[in-house]
């Protein structure tokens, strides 16, 4: 059995895919789910060795969901799966959840160019970081895209949002649950393709009324 599940949801990351999977440490399985791609995504992760897992439900949420619930490795990591990470880091997250240190670990994202994380997702980012640390008590810098925990107590969070409020709803229940949280740098580079959510202002906002509905349902 791999050590690590790392989650990747995926909407039309083929150019990403080939970089992103050779990333991966040893020991370390990507699990690629494919929400709905039209440019032969999960072609590519299968031929590169990738598990890959459909689901027919759009959004970041269902994604994510149906790969933590398709993993099979004690430890789960999620990460975006458009090159903006470098995997190789994920042992800094990994670490300190398989030594007990932590229950959960999140990758706070320092930009490697000024084009890496735009204005508007840097602004959003900031405003709901300070609003999830308020209701959690926990301090954070960031929402955490990459992070990593174990998969049974994961599960039994019983995350319901299967939209962008996922990833805040999982810091809300946990932090609830008494779980020790904290943070560690990942690098952040300028993503391969256009995002489908922060990339635009539009996306942005959709994704802040989503995580913002979330609070006000979970806090």
């Amino acid at each position: 059995m791999f050590r690590v599940d790392v989650v990747l949801p995926c909407l039309n990351e083929a150019a990403a895919l080939p970089q992103v999977l050779a990333s991966l440490p040893p020991g370390y399985r990507a699990i690629v789910v494919d929400n709905g791609s039209t440019d032969g995504s999960a072609h590519i992760a299968d031929a590169a060795g990738a598990r890959v897992v459909r689901e027919t439900r759009r959004g970041y949420g269902a994604a994510v969901h149906a790969g933590l619930t398709a993993a099979e490795a004690p430890i789960v990591a999620f990460a975006d799966a458009d090159a903006s990470f470098d995997l190789s880091e994920l042992p800094a997250i990994v670490d300190p959840v398989a030594s007990g240190e932590v229950d959960m670990m999140l990758g706070f994202r320092v930009a490697q160019t000024r084009g890496a994380w735009p204005w508007h997702a840097r602004l959003a980012n900031r405003y709901l970081a300070r609003r999830i640390s308020a209701a959690a008590r926990v301090p954070l810098r960031d929402l955490g895209p990459m992070r990593a925990a174990r998969r049974e107590p994961l599960l039994d969070l019983g995350i319901r949002d299967r939209r962008s409020g996922y990833p805040l709803e999982t810091v809300l229940r946990a932090a609830a649950a008494g779980w020790r949280i904290a943070e560690a740098p990942v690098r952040y580079r300028p993503r391969v393709g256009v995002s489908k959510v922060t990339g635009t202002v539009r996306g942005t906002a959709i994704a802040i009324a989503d995580m913002s509905r979330v609070l006000r349902e979970v806090s």
